[in-house]
């Protein structure tokens, strides 16, 4: 939590240099880049009962290493969507080599104007502004859709369950079910 605040102040201004100074707006769009530990991939993962026929969409994706275990453990199709076209270019280089290309696919967009309603599965690792903003409209996916975050919640929609993997903190829902 304080590497957040801390985090969340450097970027808006109080601590960092003028040139560096981004404004909220910029923050919103753009969530720093920080991996998901493979274990807490794989619990995010097994948390979300993924299974063959999953279409798995990661908002946020990095390198693309959710989308590419989901394909390589248990056959299912994913999305990658991550604002930095240089992560987009890794993910796919990712997925290429580890064979599963034909099952995922990543685009260079900002998650906000991404159509993520044929989603079976939704993770999501950004800010904790960005999942509140974002919470409606998973709540709105269809009944049965399984939505995983790593580190933050999604606000006043309180999670079905949470887990503790290694000091990491996930959490899970299922749209439609009450809490």
């Amino acid at each position: 939590m304080i590497h957040t605040v801390w985090l969340t102040l450097m970027l808006l201004g109080s601590l960092a240099p003028p040139s560096l100074r981004t404004t909220q707006q910029e923050v919103d769009i753009h969530a720093p880049y920080v991996t998901t530990p493979l274990p807490v991939v794989d619990a995010m993962l097994k948390l979300a009962d993924t299974r063959k026929g999953d279409v798995v969409y990661d908002l946020g994706c990095g390198d693309g290493r959710i989308v590419i275990a989901a394909a390589k453990q248990y056959g299912a199709r994913g999305v990658g969507v991550d604002i930095n076209p240089e992560l987009i270019q890794e993910a796919r280089a990712n997925a290429k080599r580890e064979g599963v290309e034909s099952l995922v696919r990543f685009t260079a967009q900002n998650v906000f104007d991404m159509d993520f309603r044929d989603a079976t599965v939704v993770t999501l690792y950004l800010l904790p502004d960005m999942h509140r903003k974002l919470s409606p409209r998973l709540q709105n996916l269809r009944p049965g859709t399984r939505i995983v975050t790593h580190t933050f919640d999604l606000g006043d929609w309180k999670p079905h369950r949470t887990q503790n993997i290694d000091g990491e903190q996930i959490f899970f829902w299922l749209v439609g079910k009450g809490a």
